[in-house]
């Protein structure tokens, strides 16, 4: 009883059938699941599979795993405020296209996605849309005429290691692995009913005040994104700022070193978020920013939860703008290494991470007249996206990049 309980609740609340909606041990295995299964059971069509490139590591894992089988993906690219254009899935669509993918909404950068208008380009195709909703489905239901949904309950403020898997009546869907008689045989073993009852109490309890709650910290997030300019310099503030979820403000710094710069607002009693490659141990940015062909380096990400007081978002206000001077005071690059050629400027950075390259390329540019060009010598892999979103950030040309002794060099022609 009362997992039928939740099951109806839950469903109310997604927009569906209770017998379409199962739970998951997690958001990540819904989405494992979700794609297996449309993608085993629409095997005779065909297996090309598309995704947008911002989508979360689930789904992307799924995605490579789908093509070292020997198929075929195609990943759709997104503009520089991490929002996919309808026209470019249509474009991608072929007529052995299993399965598309496209999420609700970012978890970077907040940017909510056009799913009714791809939903329906899906639809007219006859291909699936997978949608996974794990960040917006808290603030309300998905917009369109999807065959597919996924989300976390932890992400609406609900208990870990619950998911939903929602699978729309007449999608061919084969699950794979072994099954049992459980969730339709869609989520193998026992339930664990204490968290799916609280997964879904917390659902329809978040959703009774996230009309009023969306407008409240919209007003704080619209606050932030027009104020950190404002105080700090050198400050770019990414993702679509209309179309966005209402709690998240992501932002990048010049010049500053993201996990340093978390430390320090760890101090002053803020716990961000960085999707710089400096948190990383692997020294690779963020695919997300990557994507968008935003500034990686200094990358802040803050997330509003419902409650959110408005003293703390002005308190926040006035600690940034010193945690960011101290982190660029301790950051100060020592004199460049440069060399002067006939036709360039050399910037040796070879052996130094993310952001001194870019603090020694702005402090030569106005070394070199206007129309000459500096070769920044990188063997930083983030480089590769943060040298050209500083290009577009301070109105510089970035010329390319080419194949070094060392690293890469990337090529910059001062424009002013």
């Amino acid at each position: 009883m009362l997992l039928d309980a939740a099951r109806e609740a839950a469903a109310e609340a997604v927009g569906c059938r209770p017998d379409e909606l199962v739970f998951t041990p997690s958001g990540t295995r819904a989405v494992h699941t979700g794609m297996a299964g449309v993608l085993a059971g629409r095997r005779r069509v065909g297996g090309h599979l598309i995704v947008s490139a911002v989508e979360h590591s689930s789904v992307l894992h799924s995605a490579d795993v789908h093509e070292a089988d020997g198929a075929t993906v195609t990943q759709v690219a997104v503009d520089r405020t991490g929002s996919v254009d309808v026209r470019s899935y249509a474009d991608a669509l072929r007529p052995d296209t299993a399965l598309a993918c496209l999420q609700s909404a970012n978890h970077e950068v907040g940017t909510e996605q056009p799913v009714g208008a791809v939903a329906e380009v899906c639809r007219a195709a006859g291909v699936p849309l997978l949608v996974d909703a794990a960040q917006s489905l808290g603030w309300g239901p998905v917009e369109g005429d999807w065959s597919v949904l996924t989300a976390s309950a932890h992400k609406w403020g609900g208990p870990a290691g619950v998911g939903l898997l929602v699978v729309r009546k007449g999608v061919r869907f084969a699950p794979q692995g072994p099954l049992d008689e459980r969730e339709s045989g869609r989520a193998a073993g026992f339930e664990n009913l204490p968290a799916i009852v609280a997964a879904a109490a917390s659902l329809r309890a978040v959703r009774a005040e996230a009309a009023q709650e969306a407008v409240r910290l919209r007003e704080l997030t619209d606050r932030i994104r027009a104020r950190v300019p404002e105080l700090v310099p050198d400050v770019e503030v990414v993702g679509d700022p209309e179309r966005r979820l209402p709690g998240i403000v992501t932002f990048s710094c010049l010049y500053v070193d993201g996990e340093t710069l978390l430390h320090e607002l760890d101090r002053a009693g803020f716990s961000v978020s960085s999707g710089s490659s400096c948190t990383s141990s692997t020294l690779t940015p963020s695919h997300v920013l990557r994507a968008m062909g935003v500034l990686s380096e200094g990358n802040v990400r803050v997330s509003l939860p419902p409650g959110t007081p408005e003293a703390d978002v002005e308190r926040f206000l006035e600690v940034l703008p010193g945690a960011v001077a101290a982190v660029r005071e301790k950051l100060g690059a020592s004199l460049p290494i440069t060399i002067a050629t006939e036709d360039a400027l050399i910037v040796d950075a070879l052996g130094k991470r993310c952001p001194i390259p870019v603090i020694e390329l702005a402090k030569v540019i106005g070394e070199v007249p206007v129309g000459a060009t500096i070769r920044v010598l990188s063997d930083d892999e983030a480089a590769r996206l943060d040298i050209p979103a500083w290009c577009e950030m301070r109105n510089q040309e970035y010329v390319g990049e080419e194949p070094a002794t060392e690293g890469t060099a990337y090529l910059v022609r001062r424009l002013s």
